[in-house]
């Protein structure tokens, strides 16, 4: 057994399998994969990665089995999909997940094809671990993968912790332990008891505040959908280029391929995200003022690009010039609870008056963007505005800081 020193939880014990794993390549690869892709360019200390992130997810994972009272062979597969439900990420962590499942054809999640071959099946297999079962748990496909992949699920509860101490930004208090001890295992999955509703009103607060604050901040966005479209151009025009490959390399070794490809307009657009000399924002609006839910249509890299060579045909540019950036509209926060004194379970909006208020919040921080090079902004604005139908503003929109 060894102790590894965490800046969050203090410290995380790690026995033989752990360290076994730990030594891993594939685990390995995780100290160079950014946890917050390009919100670095705005949070100069976001540079932690997905190697402690997945550390603090198995310490939490492994409390909150003890506290459900699971046996010693569902904790350790438990906290075994825990350590391991990173390894699928592509460079730049979140970043690169539309190209991975534009071209590889599976999510960060679906980590079956790492864990089934290699080093991590053999080391899976002499401890006795079943790596369909571990990948099961991971992708959602198990009774107990709510503990890592659920509504409050310990994943969250680290990521939102550990963001906000790198990032800096007052947002993402979670009583982790106060929200594990109020968890119960339902028929669902994981709920939880009355007595922690406050607690978890907190994280889901830290999760609407920290989503405009951190993961959709603008300038993070821009950065994003300029790699992207860099590393779209590199696979369907560079001979050669495998997009297999590129998703599982680390983030430098990405950048580098990219900033030294065959092709120019990839190679730019790496080059420009790599010093900070950014496209701007042309267009920034809220559902309010767009079609949002039939822009979710088919959504992904290839219909932004349409809209964005749609724009710039309009705006009498070069296509590469302009990116459309739809985030997928947010789901609504819920869990179930289990009433004190009782096995009734309820949605949590039936007791906490506060879900309602944060989903609207959440639809409301919703942004579609268009962006630009500084000289073309009010070019690509007036046709983006024909393009995507955009409704004008009222005088209320304008009072509103975006």
């Amino acid at each position: 057994m060894k102790i590894i020193k965490d800046p969050v939880h203090g410290y995380v014990e790690a026995d033989e399998l752990v360290l076994r794993l730990l030594d891993s390549g594939e685990v390995q690869r995780l100290r160079h994969i950014t946890q917050l892709g390009f919100a670095n360019l705005v949070y100069p200390g976001a540079n932690h990665t997905r190697f402690e992130h997945s550390l603090g997810t198995m310490h939490l994972a492994g409390i909150m089995c003890s506290k459900l009272g699971l046996d010693a062979g569902e904790t350790r597969v438990v906290t075994t999909a825990a350590l391991l439900h990173d390894i699928g990420h592509g460079p730049f962590s979140h970043v690169t997940e539309p190209v991975m499942k534009e071209f590889a054809g599976r999510s960060h999640h679906q980590i079956e094809g790492i864990v089934g071959e290699g080093a991590i099946a053999g080391i899976l297999e002499d401890e006795g671990l079943d790596p369909a079962e571990v990948s099961a748990i991971v992708s959602g496909d198990h009774r107990l993968a709510s503990i890592i992949h659920g509504s409050l699920d310990v994943d969250r509860m680290d990521y939102l912790m550990r963001d906000a101490h790198y990032t800096g930004v007052p947002y993402g208090t979670v009583d982790a332990h106060r929200l594990i001890r109020c968890s119960v295992l339902a028929g669902s999955g994981i709920a939880l008891h009355e007595g922690g509703i406050n607690a978890a009103e907190s994280l889901l607060i830290a999760r609407t505040l920290m989503r405009p604050a951190i993961y959709f901040h603008h300038v993070s966005r821009i950065a994003t959908s300029m790699f992207v479209h860099a590393l779209r151009e590199e696979v369907l025009n560079v001979p050669g280029a495998d997009a297999q490959e590129l998703v599982r390399m680390d983030d430098a070794a990405c950048m580098e391929r990219l900033k030294h490809s065959a092709h120019p307009i990839t190679r730019d657009l790496a080059c420009r995200v790599y010093i900070r000399d950014l496209y701007k924002r042309a267009l920034y609006v809220g559902g309010d003022r767009v079609n949002a839910a039939a822009l979710q249509q088919d959504l992904g890299p290839a219909r932004e690009r349409d809209l964005a060579i749609a724009i710039a045909e309009t705006a009498g540019i070069p296509e590469e010039e302009v990116l459309v950036d739809i985030p997928p509209l947010p789901t609504d926060l819920s869990m179930e609870v289990q009433v004190r004194n009782s096995h009734t379970m309820v949605d949590i909006e039936e007791v906490s008056p506060l879900i309602n208020t944060l989903n609207d919040t959440r639809r409301q921080q919703w942004r579609l963007g268009v962006y630009t090079t500084r000289g073309n902004r009010q070019a690509v604005e007036q046709a983006a505005n024909e393009v995507l139908r955009v409704k004008r503003a009222t005088k209320q929109d304008k009072l509103v800081v975006t």
